[in-house]
């Protein structure tokens, strides 16, 4: 299973609940018939929505991927604590946020927009010591994750529901790369003195790829096919600067180029279109980010 069937793009996948991340890859290994199958941006097993598969040599560019915004759905209870900030978790404190306002809510919301600072949830898969939190959380280790910045640009209320004393809010949230949702619903309910976590978490958009690109598993079962070849997905997220024949084959020798005065990463493709290379301006000459088709291919 060396070249797939399709070659190299992207796949944007409807991943279920109740799998993880590597399970998606699994399934994908298997359907395109090659190995060399990637993500970008971990889900949890507990929340569904968009995963970006990188697929053959689609996979050099998905750590560019993991870092663009990202936008989500998903329901905060208020009133309740678990161990974990999500409902996978043990319960560890339940009290009334009946009395909790919509203007209380939305007050308090409007502190947590713009660049803010946030502590990852102990069961997150950042790693210390060369281990992962959630694993060393899980073996009764004590963890303290250190508060990293973050932005959120929108986090907005879009229902609320109470029963039994509880407070269900639905929100949508758009943020920068390294924001766990998680840790915004159990910070939003420590802010508002009842504690809350995450009931449900569905992403909706990674950088410039939605829900509305994406495909289930079991389709791809039955038709493997990409969302976007690997020219494609390059064009789509970044400008464009054409090369000439002499440029074209520096480019794929990962040679440096005079700048082109873009901002930021482009594609840069030769005549017929194709992208030879993601570069980035760098001074008086350019920087190879990724050598998108290499001279020894």
């Amino acid at each position: 299973m060396s070249q797939s069937r399709t070659g190299p793009g992207l796949v944007v996948v409807d991943k279920p609940a109740g799998m993880t991340s590597h399970d998606v890859v699994g399934r994908c290994r298997r359907s395109f018939a090659t190995r060399r199958v990637g993500h970008a941006g971990t889900l949890d097993p507990m929340a569904t929505g968009v995963l970006v598969i990188g697929i053959d040599r689609a996979t050099k560019i998905l750590g560019l991927l993991t870092a663009t915004s990202k936008s989500y759905a998903a329901t905060i209870r208020l009133g309740q604590t678990t161990s974990t900030d999500d409902a996978e978790g043990e319960l560890l404190q339940s009290v009334s946020a009946a009395h909790v306002t919509d203007e209380q809510i939305t007050a308090t919301i409007s502190k947590f927009r713009g660049d803010i600072t946030q502590v990852p949830s102990t069961v997150s898969a950042i790693k210390i010591g060369g281990r992962r939190a959630y694993q060393l959380a899980r073996q009764g280790h004590s963890v303290e994750l250190e508060a990293r910045p973050v932005r959120i640009d929108r986090f907005d209320v879009t229902a609320r529901r109470t029963v039994d004393g509880v407070v269900d809010l639905d929100v949508e949230v758009d943020c920068s790369s390294g924001t766990y949702i998680r840790a915004l619903a159990r910070d939003l309910g420590d802010a508002l003195r009842v504690g809350g976590h995450l009931t449900s978490l569905r992403r909706t958009r990674v950088g410039r790829f939605g829900l509305e690109q994406a495909c289930s598993l079991d389709e791809l079962a039955q038709r493997p096919r990409l969302s976007l070849s690997l020219d494609e997905a390059c064009l789509l997220m970044y400008p464009r600067r054409d090369l000439t024949a002499e440029e074209a084959e520096a480019a794929a020798n990962g040679r440096p180029l005079a700048p082109a005065g873009i901002d930021g990463t482009y594609a840069a493709t030769d005549f017929d279109g194709r992208v030879i290379a993601l570069l980035r301006d760098d001074g008086p000459r350019t920087k190879s980010l990724v050598v998108i088709r290499p001279a020894t291919l």
